[in-house]
């Protein structure tokens, strides 16, 4: 079993260097999808094997160590990051399958992309050493920005090098911190790291290493105002990007937001509170983005647009219930994080489907598509409502905890919560208007578009029959689905898998490690 999460890491690296090397007249979407569904099935045996009931870090593997810096691949997964890696292995296969459709050019290369970032992903959340962390969640920009810089709308390159410019720079400063950290350490094992860190720094070293570490991981997750890159790379990107990036990217913020930002540089000793100025700052700002991102996301006519902005108002909910920093709070962050990658993936993967018939993703040009579409319908309404927080539903379990952990924290004001409530209101409004807009009223197509062939089946319906969405497109979207309304109707499992290493964060402790032995050599 412990080479369980090796494999995990090869076979899609080897997904991206063989479908660079495939033939050119091999399209690659088979080679693409195989490699995906070959990294789920290995997720899906990692988690069936998991001891859910002994918890703590398991499938423990190290390999080569470089001893001057004790640094090296150290690899395991507990109750937390877990989740994380069956999030990924669940919608990277679908997202890689929405691709068929709209990605017609240097298809090979679009995969081998596609296959590297799923590598970069998987190997940030399964590592356990601070310095592999760190390269992985780096290393997540380069494939990103090549899918898209090449395979965007008609601004990619200034989305792509936004989006590389902004992560970059943040990353550098979170590099510092995790130097730093792990030099004064003598182990960039990251429970020798945490451990250092509450029991030997200073609280002036754990303030400008929080810091750094909050420039990082800010701009990835993103925290207002560092948001400015995502609404542009968003739109620019293809499909499946912008299900990757809004479903998956953004969570490596949010994760090491709770692996290492909260015990090395918020949690004191006993639970308490090292710095309570930069928690309210944070706090006061995930509030702001939370108000913001729903007001802007209002005004938009690009659906992309919009769902892009609302990612910012969710998030800002994701980590306020991180920063009420008690068990509630922070198990809800972790079952948000879940959720916002199931829901907006599957609004991306709709409006992905809605543009490969219609061209265009302007409100004001689509209406009464429930009539033509009334699959495609039924599932953006789920999802919508999903998104809106609807009773039964996953949305609704992770803003009403998150809330609740907010409202009931030691350390928070109740006003961060009542403020952050209007959010919920907000994203109602919106969403809904968004789904009244496009779904209902009078049947309205946009122009017909001058290159399209008759009988392609990119021509709307108003041309072509079966305009509604395809066998295959019901088989992506109804795995989400199930996801939604499961999670929402029965969380207890999830929310309880992750009370013991949430509780060892808050008490100032790292995560226990189990099957390896960790020495700390000053």
């Amino acid at each position: 079993m412990q080479y369980l999460l090796p494999i995990l890491l090869i076979i899609p690296l080897i997904g991206a260097i063989g479908g660079s090397l495939l033939p050119h007249t091999f399209t690659g979407k088979w080679w693409g999808i195989v490699v995906s569904i070959a990294t789920a099935i290995v997720g899906g045996i990692i988690a069936f094997n998991y001891d859910w009931a002994a918890g703590g870090v398991q499938f423990a593997y190290e390999g080569a160590v470089f001893e001057r810096l004790n640094s090296g691949i150290r690899l395991g997964v507990d109750s937390i990051s877990i989740w994380l890696v069956l999030m990924t292995c669940v919608l990277h296969p679908l997202a890689t399958t929405a691709s068929f459709r709209s990605i017609r050019k240097r298809t090979k290369e679009h995969y081998a992309w596609f296959n590297l970032i799923l590598f970069a992903m998987i190997g940030a959340f399964i590592a356990r050493d601070g310095l592999l962390f760190y390269a992985f969640f780096e290393f997540s920009l380069v494939p990103l920005f090549f899918i898209v810089g090449i395979w965007g709308g008609p601004d990619r390159k200034q989305a792509a090098a936004k989006l590389f410019i902004y992560t970059f720079a943040g990353g550098v400063f979170t590099l510092m911190a995790i130097l730093y950290t792990g030099l004064q350490a003598h182990s960039f094992d990251m429970t020798a790291m945490i451990t250092h860190a509450q029991t030997a720094m200073t609280s002036t070293e754990r303030f400008w290493v929080l810091l750094g570490l909050l420039a990082g991981f800010g701009v990835k997750t993103p925290i207002f105002p560092l948001h400015t890159w995502l609404p542009l790379a968003h739109t620019e990107a293809p499909t499946a990007g912008s299900v990757d990036l809004a479903a998956l990217v953004l969570k490596l913020g949010t994760y090491g937001l709770v692996r290492l930002a909260l015990p090395i540089g918020l949690v004191g000793p006993n639970g308490t509170v090292l710095f309570p100025v930069v928690l309210n700052v944070l706090a006061t700002l995930c509030v702001i983005g939370v108000i913001y991102g729903a007001l802007v996301a209002w005004a938009q006519t690009d659906i992309k647009r919009l769902i892009a902005y609302s990612s910012v108002s969710h998030l800002g909910f994701c980590v306020l219930g991180m920063l009420a920093l008690n068990q509630v709070g922070v198990q809800a962050s972790v079952f948000y994080m879940v959720n916002h990658g199931i829901n907006t993936g599957a609004l991306f993967l709709i409006i992905g489907m809605i543009y490969n018939r219609y061209h265009t993703r302007d409100v004001r040009e689509l209406s009464g598509l429930g009539k033509a579409m009334p699959k495609m319908a039924f599932f953006m309404v789920l999802f919508i409502m999903a998104s809106v927080g609807l009773p039964g539903t996953n949305g609704f379990i992770g803003e009403f905890l998150t809330l609740l952990g907010a409202f009931t924290s030691d350390h928070l004001h109740r006003g961060y919560a009542i403020v952050a409530t209007i959010g919920v209101v907000l994203g109602a409004v919106y969403l809904l208007k968004l789904s009244g807009s496009i779904l209902f009223g009078p049947l309205n197509y946009p122009p017909l578009p001058e290159n399209a062939e008759d009988g392609h089946r990119t021509v709307h319906p108003k041309y072509v029959t079966g305009g509604d969405i395809t066998g295959r497109e019901v088989l992506v979207l109804t795995p989400l689905a199930i996801l939604s309304i499961g999670l929402g109707v029965m969380p207890s499992f999830m929310l309880q898998s992750m009370v013991n290493p949430v509780r060892e964060i808050l008490a100032g402790q790292p995560t226990t490690t189990q099957n390896v032995a960790m020495v700390v050599e000053k």
